[in-house]
């Protein structure tokens, strides 16, 4: 398995991806326009909990003779910890996604405010729920949006130190919501006619055995997989995942993760290399 390349038998992909109808920075047509500049054929936009980016990438895509394939990560939640589930294939005009999708709205913008008010408490500006939402824009509110709110209030110097500072786990703005559980996330996506994979599981500071055990009950709730390829995995980490995967009879997929290009850590169609028959890639180049 090598770093940073992809099989020359298929096409450049990237199946992880973020646009600022979530928390990424560039619009859907501005990424899918990067990632043809980054060589990328094949691509799944997967902003959170929101598929309103979808058409306008599916058709930048489109223009660019690239590969769409639709996609969405979930935030849902195992025994009160939150995980997040990609959903790649899915049909965006699945009718059980309106209902769903705006529930989690609902639950993203009441957390923003609890976020605000814990961190006004601590006597950050008055303003700063404002300020997030402006940054959000129409897409999707989350902490990055209150990160970059405290940068360019000039109270830390980069993102990483807000996160460090008052949104992190265990900080201030580390608020709590009822996401819906991992089962019915999985479900979801399912019957949009999608692949239920678990998104980056080794970023969930767990140990691999509280690993095996959530992706056994992922296993059980019906999961199709997880990725299993993305920046920051290790050729070790890919190796003991690669056997969970095998013991499951489980499929995998690759990604960036990508949200801007700011970070110097990922880049739209850069992550370790994977060549298994297990992996998503296959079926949805062979139009499955």
């Amino acid at each position: 398995m090598k770093a940073d390349t992809q099989s020359t038998d298929l096409p450049c992909f990237d199946l992880h991806m973020h646009s600022t109808a979530s928390d990424g920075a560039l619009s859907p047509q501005a990424l899918v326009e990067l990632a043809s500049q980054n060589g990328v054929q094949l691509l799944a936009l997967t902003d959170h909990d929101t598929l309103t980016g979808q058409a306008e990438a599916a058709a930048a895509a489109k223009r660019l003779d690239m590969k769409f394939i639709p996609g969405v990560e979930l935030t849902c939640r195992w025994n009160k910890r939150v995980i997040h589930l990609l959903g790649l294939n899915i049909d965006p005009d699945h009718k059980g996604w309106k209902g769903y999708l705006d529930h989690l709205s609902c639950l993203r913008n009441q957390r923003a405010e609890k976020i605000a008010k814990k961190l006004i408490g601590k006597g950050l500006p008055d303003d700063l729920l404002e300020q997030a939402r402006a940054l959000a824009g129409d897409g999707q509110i989350g902490r990055p949006h209150f990160a970059r709110a405290l940068l360019e209030a000039g109270l830390v110097s980069s993102e990483s130190e807000a996160f460090d500072r008052f949104l992190g786990q265990g900080k201030p703005g580390d608020v709590k919501a009822e996401w819906p559980d991992m089962a019915e996330a999985i479900s979801q996506v399912q019957k949009s006619g999608g692949y239920a994979l678990l998104a980056h599981p080794t970023k969930y500071n767990l140990t691999f055995s509280r690993l095996r055990i959530l992706l056994a009950e992922m296993v059980a709730a019906g999961v199709d997989g997880f990725e299993i390829a993305y920046p920051g995995v290790s050729q070790e980490q890919i190796g003991l995942l690669m056997r969970i995967a095998d013991q499951h009879d489980l499929q995998v997929s690759s990604g960036s993760d990508f949200h801007t290009p700011k970070h110097r850590w990922t880049h739209l169609g850069r992550f370790p290399r994977v060549e298994t028959h297990r992996h998503l890639i296959h079926a949805l180049v062979a139009g499955g």
